[in-house]
């Protein structure tokens, strides 16, 4: 055993990598790591100690988690191989490479691998962004389930590791939207030994070296960074550092539990002052440990530093990876956020202590860039998360080791926050004068309310690095709904607008902000849509790209979608959960897309707006149908006559839609088939019709 207790150690340990494995302009990069047994022998090697196995395409990038930790376990000595999107209807694929020595990575992906397969409508989604073609069917529903257990299939007794946003955002019971269930932790259910969760590559070079010292995979539950199980037989702990959350049977049952238990989670993240967590599941116990500690500059840098050839794996040939594409040029100089938004789980798996690279390291990547074939002088985002919140961190860091706020900009920016853009800005300028260097975008979203305390940032931002139009994200304009947001108010977006537009022609050109909203967010009913449409009307705004919101596990917004309640708060949430409503909401932040004419008036009649029907300046839709909207409802009309007459509608759940999935093939396990039995307390899931709570919209 370790002579020190890394959960009761303030001081992070150094990343054991041998610094001249960095990756630098003019040096010969290895070649990326192996995905099949040829390879694995052309290498020389008859095993292998680490079988990394993903749901996402192999991409030899820092963008993507396969690579990144395929990189960072290579370059401490260790033989890993890379099982991408197998085939997992048996456990063949696994037994390629022979027993692992040391243990299974087991990740879904960059994304959840729900949210990949299926829109916030519950619908099957058209392509899948990270595999090659966008071809969809090439993971499970549920990926992590699928790939642990047929690990444990393929070599019994061989540690299993998940990670990734799936894993990390399942640790504790859980809402699911696609079944609409309170789940088990993925840990029950994956039969996983370990979680990591958040950043995990400190945590995933403490496994790796302490197995391959000899421990085995019950000594590394002292490791910070990762959730285990434990027996019926065995005791949870009891230190003072420990707090017990609301049974699983408890939050399955109770919405009260669930705001408590998410409440609880949530004001435990920072890992400086971050207890252990336990959740009990009848006889069995989940243990979540505190948070890993943040990387330092120099432990990013190293990260970032690695070899990367920055290409698909080889065996892809000339197939596309739609997400490798919009990442190919582009530098991540920071992770983490401190925004706290509700409905985004950035914070809650990167973290919300920011993590920057050096300047040097990131004009490295820059250098490594221009020397790539195929590029062509613009480095298509400099940026993370979000734009800039570089180098940004508590100025006073003994109160932030006691800190448990969850947001340091709302609602209002802390003051203790360093706001300052002067180094961003510096590491902009030098970026642009990299040789090879025609134009240096930002692409990542900026934080407004951040940006406007900065007049020199906007002034920089809005003269060299937009092409045209930037990205951000007010969300709303309702101020009830952007605080359960965790969002500033709309007149921070107006005066940013102002302010941008202003700064641009300044310089002589002609730039527009790009506004993000979502509809559908706990809070917003159609009333606040309403708000939200005429705010856009009377702006100018015709928002092509609009969100319909998806409540994510572990999110504060899934529990207010969940519970009808805000977990911080107590207080009662409007909830939209109805598709008429959901699909109302959308339409009238589109309301100037002549197919949504019908939906539009219907709510406006409803809401008792008849004012904003007809031609004046203010309203939304003109008074009479226009043809298009004829059109739609007709379109309508035939497919739903099509589906009562074919018998192939599907009421409910994700298998919505069958017909149009059934042409595609199979795309993985489904979460719910219609009549399938529920199962008891103990179970998996728990139907939201056993528990009180709000009525569905």
């Amino acid at each position: 055993m370790p002579t020190t207790d890394p959960l009761c150690d303030p001081s992070p340990l150094p990343l054991a990598l041998p610094p001249a494995r960095r990756s630098l302009p003019g040096q010969p990069v290895p070649p990326p790591l192996p995905m099949s047994r040829a390879e694995m022998e052309e290498r020389g090697w008859d095993s292998i100690d680490v079988l990394l196995v993903t749901g996402d395409a192999y991409v030899d990038h820092p963008s993507f988690a396969n690579g990144l930790i395929g990189r960072l376990l290579e370059a401490a000595g260790l033989r890993v191989a890379v099982l991408a999107q197998p085939d997992w209807s048996s456990c063949e694929p696994w037994r390629e490479f022979g027993r692992p020595r040391l243990f299974f990575g087991i990740s879904a992906g960059n994304m959840d691998s729900m949210i990949n397969h299926y829109t916030a409508n519950r619908k099957v989604r058209n392509d899948d962004a990270y595999s090659p073609d966008g071809r969809i069917g090439s993971r499970p529903d549920r990926a992590t389930l699928a790939y642990c257990q047929r690990s444990r299939e393929a070599f019994p007794g061989v540690p299993v590791v998940a990670g990734g946003v799936e894993a990390s955002l399942r640790r504790l019971a859980h809402y699911d939207y696609w079944s609409d269930t309170v789940r088990r932790s993925i840990l029950l259910d994956s039969k996983a030994d370990l979680v990591v969760f958040g950043m995990g590559e400190r945590t995933v070079l403490d496994i790796a070296r302490r197995l391959g010292a000899g421990e085995t995979v019950r000594d590394l539950r002292d490791l910070r960074g990762v959730a285990y199980r434990l027996g019926a037989s065995e005791a949870p702990p009891s230190a003072a550092d420990t707090l017990e959350l609301p049974t699983f049977e408890a939050v399955a049952a109770d919405p009260i539990a669930f705001c408590t238990m998410t409440r609880i989670s949530h004001l435990e993240t920072n890992p400086h002052n971050a207890r252990r967590l336990v959740q009990r599941y009848g006889r069995e116990s989940i243990v979540v440990n505190p948070p890993a500690l943040p990387l330092e500059q120099g432990e990013m840098d190293r990260v970032y530093g690695l070899p990367f050839t920055r290409l698909p794996h080889p065996s892809y040939g000339s197939a596309r990876i739609p997400a490798f594409e919009v990442v190919q040029h582009s530098v991540q100089i920071m992770r983490g956020c401190f925004g706290g938004c509700t409905f985004c789980s950035i914070t809650a798996h990167e973290g919300r202590i920011i993590q920057s690279r050096s300047q040097e390291s990131v004009l490295s990547e820059i250098r490594l860039l221009a020397e790539q074939p195929g590029f062509k002088g613009t480095v298509s985002d400099i940026g993370g998360p979000t734009a800039n919140m570089y180098q940004m961190r508590c100025t006073r860091p003994e109160v932030e080791a006691k800190c448990r706020r969850l947001s340091c900009v709302h609602p209002t920016v802390c003051k203790l926050l360093g706001t300052d853009h002067g180094p961003l800005r510096s590491l902009m300028r030098e970026a642009r004068d990299v040789p090879g260097v025609k134009r240096v975008l930002v692409a990542s979203g900026v934080r407004m309310d951040l940006a406007r305390r900065d007049p020199a940032y906007l002034e920089e931002l809005a003269a060299h690095h937009v092409g045209g139009h930037l990205k951000v994200a007010p969300e709303h304009v309702n101020a009830e709904v952007l605080d359960l947001m965790k969002k500033p108010g709309a007149d921070d977006f107006v005066k940013f607008d102002e302010a941008f537009r202003e700064a641009s022609r300044r310089v002589g050109k002609k730039q527009y902000t790009v506004p993000y909203f979502i509809a559908s967010h706990p809070g917003s009913d159609i009333a606040e849509m309403i708000e939200l449409a005429v705010f856009l009307k009377q702006n100018g705004y015709k928002p092509d790209q609009v969100q319909d919101f998806i409540p994510s596990p572990f999110d504060i917004a899934a529990c207010m979608y969940y519970t009808g309640l805000d977990p911080m708060t107590g207080k009662p949430v409007k909830v939209a959960k109805g598709m008429r409503n959901r699909r109302t909401q959308r339409a009238l932040l589109q309301f100037f897309k002549a197919e949504n004419w019908f939906e539009v008036k219907q709510a406006l009649e409803e809401a008792g707006r008849r004012d904003l029907i007809g031609s004046g300046c203010d309203c939304l839709i003109p008074a009479a149908p226009p043809h298009e909207a004829l059109e739609r409802r007709r379109r309508d009309a035939n497919r739903a006559f099509d589906e009562q007459t074919s018998g192939d509608h599907i009421r409910g759940g994700p298998a919505a839609g069958k017909r149009e999935q059934r042409s595609r093939g199979s795309v993985g396990y489904r979460p719910r088939r219609p009549g399938e039995r529920r199962p008891g307390p103990s179970g998996g899931d728990n139907r939201r019709g056993n528990r009180p709570g709000p009525a569905p919209s």
